[in-house]
């Protein structure tokens, strides 16, 4: 695409056609993430229904179809349930504070969708390629939590104020672990680039990945973005049994729908980090032909997709656990893992070549 931008000079000068350029460029990537994303928060809902169906011996969406043939039976239930959202009035509570009772469901899918800018999925496609991106993704994720808080208060609502508290302590509490973790990353790869962190897990097979090495790691920071995305068996927020479905009670509509496409693109967002953090990314899991062969981002979705069934399979797991529970998991466990591996990894680190070349460490540690 870069070949355009002397076209764009041509037409509009060296002072405007460059930037122009740019412009284009960019709008462009950003409707070529935004648009599959959307799309694969409507067909996870679809395949979150079916696959836990099939663990519950049930059939699952089966009716709502374009076409006849049996195997893409219930496959146009996203697109419904989309129509019926768009369809639905959005009552507003006596009582509530109209302005930031609409405004909460923005600021909850807006640093959703953010955060993807800085995402690599491959090494040329990637919309902003900053230095620091991971320090950007824990700024845009951290963000989310704004919009929870301001939805419980602004509702006016007992239930949903309670539901708004306990996502806050939630979320802050696991990211926490969740930043401890990455920093393990950070000592690995030493850069805050997501692109170099993939690329420091390059090598002749999957051994080189930061998932051996960071195996803790990669467990509690999985278990903290499924805390930290309010999945079961982490949504006491959400506890229909206790409080009415929480921070979201009131809302209805594509209010609500908002909140929905909040979660399931951080669901997406957790699954795509915990790939490029510990799963080498767009790296195949051998370099050998006919593996080396496939695309890089075919190998990034097909990871994306293995983590994402976890999501479903942990709610048709697992019962919901006790708030005293997700706290002290949080506090007492994960936190404390994670500080004694950053400091046995600094250990590590100062060790002498020839010390690390002696054991398998050298595959990750140069």
């Amino acid at each position: 695409m870069d070949n355009l931008q002397p076209i764009f000079e041509q037409l509009f000068g060296n002072e405007w056609g460059g930037p122009l350029f740019l412009l284009v460029k960019n709008l462009l990537l950003i409707f070529a993430i935004i648009v599959p994303l959307l799309l694969a928060v409507a067909y996870l809902t679809f395949a979150e229904r079916k696959i836990i169906a099939y663990m519950q011996v049930r059939v699952g969406p089966n009716r709502v179809t374009f076409f006849s043939i049996p195997w893409l039976r219930g496959w146009g239930q996203p697109i419904a349930d989309a129509v019926k959202a768009v369809m639905k009035e959005i009552i507003i509570p006596t009582g509530a504070n109209k302005f930031l009772f609409l405004i909460a469901p923005v600021l909850s899918i807006g640093p959703a969708l953010a955060a993807w800018a800085v995402v690599p999925f491959s090494p040329e496609l990637v919309l902003a390629d900053i230095n620091a991106g991971l320090l950007y993704i824990l700024a845009m994720t951290s963000l989310g939590v704004y919009g929870v808080i301001i939805a419980g208060w602004a509702s006016n609502s007992k239930y949903a104020f309670l539901g708004a508290m306990r996502s806050a302590a939630q979320v802050v509490s696991y990211e926490l672990a969740m930043g401890f973790a990455l920093v393990c990353v950070l000592m690995m790869s030493s850069s805050l680039n997501l692109g170099d962190i993939v690329t420091g897990q390059k090598g002749d097979s999957f051994l080189n990945w930061y998932l051996i090495p960071l195996f803790p790691m990669f467990l509690i920071y999985f278990i903290s973005g499924v805390a930290e995305t309010n999945r079961a068996p982490f949504d006491v927020a959400e506890g229909e049994s206790e409080i009415v479905a929480g921070f979201h009670v009131d809302y209805s509509g594509m209010a609500f729908t908002v909140f929905f496409l909040a979660e399931y693109a951080n669901m997406i967002l957790v699954a795509t980090l915990t790939s490029i953090m510990f799963l080498g990314g767009w790296l195949p899991l051998v370099d050998i032909a006919p593996l080396n062969l496939i695309p890089g981002m075919v190998w990034l979705l097909m990871k994306i997709a293995f983590m994402l069934f976890f999501f479903l399979w942990f709610r048709a797991t697992f019962p919901r656990y006790r708030y005293d529970q997700i706290m002290r998991l949080g506090w007492k466990i994960f936190i404390p893992i994670t500080l004694v591996w950053i400091v046995l990894l600094g250990i590590v680190m100062q060790l002498p070549e020839s010390v690390l070349q002696s054991f398998p460490l050298n595959l990750w540690f140069n």
